[in-house]
């Protein structure tokens, strides 16, 4: 056995000063004499939570090697994130796992989508919409719980002038795909920009959506009266004005992109507004570097999130969301120590005092 290590301060969500000890990687609240105080009238956070990145895809949107992946775990880790629902990469990140001082990743295998209908090289492309069900089986296969749809992309196929974001799927092989999914105790989430593949993927089942920067007063209610997940990936969204700056050819897409750009802080908002269960992720990996759950969590906030309930979205609540739990007796000890009281003010995240990953300190 280790040296046992010991905690005190105001311990979150319950906001509660307590003592908290660390013994074999899990937390006591029992006293162990003699153990290591690394942590005296601070604050006591369960570890972050990133829901949505990909350690795996470098930037550039191409498979990372498995030396970068480990750095991109690395970089979130060093954020305070410790836990991590990966969001689909084109690589086994296997050697990953069981690795001390990286965070837990519940994976997602890879993208489902269909040629030319996403990112070249990250995903499984069928030719045939009919084999998505079979697709997802594999996948949830590869994965631990969750699949990943690409929902809807840009439709080149319509010409230059009329193409614009379009859903991949038809409603009865998303529903087919989607009860497959749930049969083998797997849930399903989905990339989604536009308006129109919403009430497909909703009314079939689907358990999250990634981006919803095409809700709609109808689509939110579905939602919240479902409890249907969402998140939103804001920091990702930043990058709609040079996506479409980048399709010239493409105009009506183009247009369409800055729109959704134009309102999304209204959308994720009214969303919020309406009780449709949110949560932070960055969608790091492609074109966002990794390690930026506070910038993430900031946003939150500035679109009506109040500092705690933007905080809980990345803590919290997105690890019982994701069937974790937080700083309760027996449980994992993976948390972050921080010097001011982040509900007050959420740049504390920015500087963790300590962070205690699987009852070790990594920092």
């Amino acid at each position: 056995m280790g040296t046992a290590l010991h905690l005190s301060g105001v311990v979150l969500p319950e906001g509660e000063h307590r003592d908290l000890w660390i013994v074999d990687g899990r937390v006591s609240t029992a006293p162990v004499p003699g153990a290591e105080t690394i942590a005296s009238g601070a604050y006591v956070v369960p570890g972050l939570v990133d829901a949505h990145c990909h350690v795996g895809i470098g930037l550039g949107a191409r498979p990372a090697d498995p030396d970068e992946a480990v750095d991109q775990a690395r970089a979130d880790r060093d954020a305070g994130v410790l836990l991590i629902r990966d969001c689909g990469v084109p690589i086994d990140t296997g050697h990953l796992r069981g690795r001390e001082d990286l965070p837990r990743i519940l994976r997602a295998g890879r993208h489902i989508g269909r040629p030319k209908r996403y990112l070249p090289g990250l995903g499984v492309d069928l030719d045939d919409p009919s084999l998505l069900p079979k697709a997802v089986a594999e996948q949830v296969e590869a994965g631990d719980g969750w699949v990943k749809l690409v929902g809807d992309w840009i439709d080149r196929s319509a010409g230059g002038a009329a193409a614009d974001l379009a859903p991949l799927w038809p409603d009865d092989v998303l529903t087919e795909a989607i009860a497959v999914a749930h049969d083998a105790g797997a849930r399903v989430t989905a990339h989604v920009f536009g308006e129109d593949a919403l009430p497909g993927l909703l009314n079939a089942g689907i358990d999250c959506v990634e981006h919803g920067t095409g809700l709609t007063d109808d689509t939110i209610d579905l939602m919240a009266r479902r409890g249907v997940a969402l998140v939103p990936t804001l920091i990702n969204i930043e990058n709609f004005p040079s996506i479409a700056d980048t399709a010239v050819r493409y105009p009506r897409y183009a247009a369409h992109m800055r729109d959704l750009h134009a309102r999304v802080d209204a959308t994720i908002g009214a969303a919020v507004e309406a009780g449709v269960p949110v949560y932070a992720g960055t969608d790091a990996g492609g074109g966002i570097v990794h390690g930026r759950i506070v910038d993430e969590i900031e946003s939150l906030h500035r679109v009506g999130m109040s500092r705690e309930r933007a905080l809980s979205a990345a803590c919290w609540r997105a690890r019982e969301w994701l069937g974790h739990p937080n700083l309760e007796d027996g449980a994992p000890a993976d948390l972050v120590v921080y010097r001011n009281d982040p509900r007050r003010d959420l740049t504390a995240l920015r500087d963790p005092a300590r962070i205690v990953l699987r009852g070790r300190v990594v920092r």
